[in-house]
């Protein structure tokens, strides 16, 4: 059962759009994560992407990294996370995406990985710092279990990498709307428009965009865009402020206001 292209079929026939949404694995602790997993689906998330902590996140801004440091202090590790999207499963079938960098699954092992993420339930997985190019050994063991390899394209990204991302993406590609780290944004790009309509003429894959996504409004105007739309740091910071029952009320009322202006969005695809 492919889960993930469940959804984007389910979101065309609502005339909607596939909400993804973020959060660090083991922020604050693994508990916490598989209630929130439950919290974010109810209100009315797609797909859910969990980060996996590592100590040196690149690519992202203040508010993951943070996040990261604080699931590590805790000591979340690889097999904790797979335990605990193992455990969701008995409950939950919304597609699970594991997010981060390279240098935690490669330690795991490939093989080993794609093996016990996919049997822990697991749909797909994107790493951030795996280019295409060199995608090949990881990509292997992958579609042997069928584990969708979600790439990323940037404003920045050149005919080239277009097309190897074209041939080699499954699930869907994410679109990064802005350069630089992740983090929350005042405005969406205004050439956004263009850019996904540059990239629509060579792939098939559904386009989610993400990056910088932190309220409603910006959510709608994505969601006229793209498949889906992705939401990360917004939701991460309230894991520095609130705890607790406080945290999955505040997550709860705004991942449900991101899901309806979508629904309300101007969904022209």
């Amino acid at each position: 059962m492919d889960r993930i292209a469940n959804r984007f079929a389910t979101s065309r026939k609502q005339k909607s759009r596939v909400l993804v949404t973020f959060i660090t694995a083991g922020d604050p602790d693994l508990a916490t994560t598989a209630k929130m997993i439950t919290v974010l689906e109810e209100a009315g998330a797609d797909i859910i992407e969990l980060g996996m902590p590592f100590s040196d996140p690149i690519a992202d801004g203040p508010t993951i990294q943070l996040s990261s440091e604080r699931a590590l202090a805790v000591g979340t590790t690889l097999e904790d996370i797979l335990a605990t999207v193992r455990t969701v499963r008995q409950s939950s079938s919304i597609p699970i995406i594991l997010m981060g960098y390279l240098n935690p699954v490669h330690a795991y092992g490939y093989e080993r990985f794609a093996s016990d993420a996919a049997g822990s339930g697991v749909d797909g997985v994107l790493l951030v710092d795996m280019p295409p190019e060199e995608s090949k050994e990881f990509l292997h063991f992958a579609n042997r279990h069928d584990l969708k390899v979600i790439f990323l394209l940037t404003p920045t990204s050149d005919e080239a990498r277009i097309s190897k991302v074209a041939q080699l993406a499954n699930g869907f590609i994410y679109y990064v709307t802005v350069t630089g780290v992740t983090g929350e944004r005042k405005v969406v790009s205004s050439s956004l428009s263009a850019e996904l309509a540059k990239i629509r003429k060579s792939v098939n894959n559904p386009i989610v965009a993400g990056f910088g996504i932190s309220n409603p409004e910006q959510a709608a105007g994505v969601a006229g865009l793209a498949d889906g739309v992705v939401v990360g740091s917004a939701i991460v910071k309230m894991f520095e402020k609130y705890s607790g029952e406080k945290l999955a009320s505040e997550v709860r009322l705004f991942v449900s206001s991101i899901k309806k202006a979508i629904y309300q969005g101007d969904c022209k695809l």
